[in-house]
Formats: structure tokens, C-alpha cells, sequence
């Protein structure tokens, strides 16, 4: 692909290790553009590798006169990332077909580099002393306080205070609001032998961690850990299966396979239990500079696993109005392999 626009600040920093939050990056072949205001000329100079960094107060109409200059036919754009007002004043008097072609620039990355393998593994264990850190004042202080100010815990935990960004907000869910896979934090307080579901992630130069644990509340030793030990013999045969069903896809997992054959990996041991309608979202997702990127982990995606692809492995158990379990680990591809991060 010879002539391309990006709006996304994950698909620019991508392409020049720099990005903000209001640039036109346009690519013609050997040339490269960065477009944007006063406020981030400085550092997009400093930063912004293998492009000419134009200061602009007007962004479109500066990638106008680009597009015009370079006389080419034909230029690929994402259609999702332009509104339709952009789209319209941008291709304005332009003789240039513009071509759609979305997520092009996630398809560009679904295979990770080395590097970005390494960013991606310090990001899992900056998040997993989180989660060490989060058990630790849980057991501490934790008893009675809200599912909102735990909910703020984990943001204060997982970031170490500030010094990271977080992959997403995180989730905190006890109990029944657990059954909700993206449940908000309410004024629900922890008590002793409750289920707590925890969702949260960090970035490490951009890119992104992820992580779930379900466990049971003691406030002598709890823990994030794998093995748990519920009180209520219903949560410990859904954690089980839930356990056993994420085991089952990591350790079974190939390249060569389809996405959707790993789904079922998980699917099928959470069906014959007769569980299935209880598991309502996809196994899981790519990570990378996105939290969400490909390939999809589903049942109806043909792409064909390769080595160096990094994605979420999360069945999940949700009993409205009981509880909800979910396990999940951020896996790469290597030597034919999964191996979790």
C-alpha cells in the first residue's frame, strides 16, 4: 500500500513513534506527513520519526494542498475513523479516488514485531504487581469498603500512583454484579467469603495489558492467584469450569488453526456442561497499542492463527442476578505454541 491517510493516534504513533490528539498523517510512498497545530509541533519534531512534521492552523486544508501537489490517482483511508463532515471537506475539489479500506492499519499489526512482544510482556507484569499490590491492601483494608473506592484502588494500584496509564478502566465487580461482564462500580460493599471480579490493565510504552481474576474473599490470604477456594459450592464449579475451559484453549491452541477453532476450545467445555447460553461473549481479542486489535478470538472469524500474534483468552460464566466468573490471560504465539504473558 503506496498512498495512505491515518487520522488514529494508535495507527500514527505506529508508523512514526509519535502521535496527539489532532493530526492528518498522510503517507505517498516514500513520503511521509505529519499535519498539526502549535501545541504539538515542538514535540512531534523532537519525536516524530521519518516524517516532515507540518505546523498547521488549518489541517485539512493543508492536506489538501499535499494531495494536490503529489497528483496521484488514488489514496486508502479507514472509513471509521473519519466523521462524515472530515471525509466530506477533505475530498472537496480533490480528483483523487479515495479508497475505504477499514481497520487497514490494525490488519498491518495483527503480526507483533520482537520489540513490540517485549513491550507487551513488561506491560503483563507491571499489571500482574498490580493485582499483587490490590490483594495486598484488600486484605489489609478492604473489608466493607465500596465497589467505588475499590474500584478507585485499582486505578491508584495498577497505574503504581500515576506512573502508567491504564489499559481501560477498570472492573471491580462483587457477587451479582459480577454477572454483568462490563459492570460499573456501585456502593455494593465487600464482605467476608463474597466473589470479586477484577478487570484492569496497563500500557508500557503505549502498549496495553489485560487481565482478568475472579476470587474468593478472605481477608487473611487473598490472593489474585489461579487456585481458589470458594465457600459456596456453586461459584467454585463455575470457577472450575471456567478454569478448566481457559486451560483447555492455552494449552491446545496452534498455529495454523482458525481463530474460531480456539473459540470453541473454550466453547465446547463450557457447552457440554450445559453452561453455553451463560457464556455471551467471544473467547477473546488482540492486544497491542490498542486494547481491543485483531485477530478476534470468535466463532466466526477465518483468520488463520500465525506465530507472534499476541491475544486475550477469557471464557467467561454469567448467572444474572448470582454471579459471574471470568479467567483471562494475554497469550503470544511462539514456536507453533501459546504461551501466556
Amino acid at each position: 500500500m503506496k498512498n495512505y491517510l491515518l487520522l488514529n493516534e494508535n495507527a500514527i504513533y505506529y508508523e512514526c513513534g509519535f502521535s496527539c490528539d489532532n493530526v492528518i498523517f498522510i503517507k505517498l510512498e516514500k513520503d511521509s506527513f505529519f499535519i498539526t497545530d502549535a501545541r504539538y509541533t515542538i514535540e512531534a519534531q523532537e519525536y516524530a520519526q521519518n516524517c516532515q512534521v507540518i505546523e498547521s492552523s488549518d489541517l485539512v486544508k493543508d492536506a489538501q494542498k499535499i494531495l494536490k501537489k503529489s497528483k496521484i490517482k488514488k489514496i486508502v483511508f479507514d472509513p471509521s475513523d473519519f466523521t462524515y463532515s472530515l471525509y466530506q471537506k477533505l475530498t472537496n475539489n480533490l480528483k483523487i479516488e479515495f479508497i475505504q479500506r477499514e481497520n487497514f492499519s490494525k490488519l498491518k499489526r495483527i503480526i507483533k514485531t520482537e520489540e513490540e512482544i517485549e513491550f507487551l510482556k513488561k506491560a503483563s507484569m507491571i499489571g500482574k504487581k498490580g493485582f499483587k499490590e490490590l490483594a495486598k491492601y484488600i486484605r489489609k483494608n478492604g473489608f466493607k469498603q465500596e465497589e467505588n473506592f475499590l474500584h478507585f484502588k485499582a486505578i491508584e494500584k495498577m497505574s503504581k500512583v500515576g506512573n502508567y496509564d491504564l489499559s481501560f478502566d477498570p472492573i471491580v465487580a462483587i457477587n451479582e454484579n459480577a454477572a454483568k461482564p462490563h459492570a460499573l462500580p456501585t456502593k455494593k460493599k465487600l464482605k467476608l467469603n463474597d466473589l470479586l471480579l477484577v478487570d484492569a490493565g496497563v500500557k508500557y510504552k503505549r502498549y496495553c495489558s489485560d487481565r482478568t481474576c475472579t476470587a474468593s474473599v478472605n481477608f487473611e490470604t487473598f490472593n489474585f492467584k489461579r487456585e481458589q477456594q470458594f465457600k459456596n459450592k456453586k461459584e467454585q464449579k463455575i470457577y472450575d469450569l471456567v478454569y478448566k475451559a481457559q486451560l483447555n484453549a492455552i494449552s491446545k491452541a496452534r498455529v495454523g488453526m482458525k481463530a474460531s477453532e480456539i473459540d470453541k476450545l473454550t466453547r465446547d467445555v463450557i457447552e457440554k456442561a450445559g453452561y453455553g447460553k451463560y457464556f455471551v461473549h467471544s473467547t477473546g481479542h488482540g492486544v497491542g497499542l490498542d486494547i481491543h486489535e485483531f485477530p478476534n478470538i470468535n466463532s466466526r472469524s477465518d483468520v488463520i492463527i500465525e506465530d507472534n500474534m499476541v491475544f486475550t483468552i477469557e471464557p467467561g460464566i454469567y448467572l444474572p442476578n448470582k454471579f459471574g466468573v471470568r479467567i483471562e490471560d494475554t497469550v503470544v504465539m511462539k514456536n507453533g505454541k501459546a504461551e501466556i504473558l
